[in-house]
């Protein structure tokens, strides 16, 4: 798999098993409407945030306390509506000297995409912001947006 995108980690002190189960309740720190199974290799759900965002991703790995990897069969984005097609989101979990680390990386999301500034700050936000304060506090986290 090519690595080339949008990469950014961070390190918690809770389990990979905390930091997986966090990732795939994606209800909980992905902000907008998420319709869909996200708990296993060829489910499909859909993200949709207000009317600029709607794209439909399929688990296509799913290794507890380790990966989650989902694929984007469709997307429609303010301005290019297609350039999420054909990527990848890799959630990759590691356990760094009793730390676990998340790298999360938006494989084929790159600087010379139309969306690549907002995407990659959206990106920020949830995954440095919602997505971390959801594994340090357990706790469902609002719309990073608001």
């Amino acid at each position: 798999m090519k690595k080339d995108g949008f990469t950014t980690l961070f390190t918690v002190e809770q389990t990979p098993e905390q930091v997986f189960a966090a990732i795939n309740n994606v209800r909980g720190w992905w902000s907008g409407e998420v319709v869909g199974d996200t708990s296993k290799v060829g489910a499909e759900f859909t993200y949709r945030y207000k009317d600029f965002h709607m794209s439909t991703q399929q688990v296509t790995e799913f290794v507890p306390g380790q990966k989650v990897v989902w694929h984007v069969i469709d997307a429609k984005l303010a301005g290019d509506k297609t350039e999420w097609i054909g990527t990848d989101i890799v959630f990759e979990i590691a356990n760094k000297t009793g730390k676990t680390e998340l790298r999360f990386t938006h494989v084929g999301l790159v600087p010379a995409f139309q969306c690549y500034g907002d995407c990659s700050g959206a990106w920020g936000a949830l995954v440095e912001g919602n997505l971390r304060k959801l594994i340090t506090t357990g706790k469902n986290q609002p719309d990073a947006f608001e």
